[in-house]
């Protein structure tokens, strides 16, 4: 038996309801946070453009956790 893909759950809309916008807020409000004291504190480089694309792709799945699996 293969790895279940949700694949119907993945490629869904799913509305906001009750507390997830101001969920939602939270996870992006920490993660600019985050995003601006790497880029503070870390040389302008590759691996810098990395951390904050690594900070972004967490919110964003955060983000994809609350809304599928609410």
């Amino acid at each position: 038996m293969g790895y279940d893909l949700d694949i119907p759950n993945r490629f869904t809309y799913h509305p906001p309801q009750g507390d997830q916008p101001e969920r939602y807020e939270r996870l992006r409000a920490a993660g600019r946070e985050f995003a601006e004291l790497l880029a503070e504190l870390c040389p302008s480089s590759p691996e810098l453009s990395r951390a904050v694309a690594h900070v972004d792709e967490a919110v964003m799945n955060a983000n994809a956790a609350i809304a599928r699996h609410a």
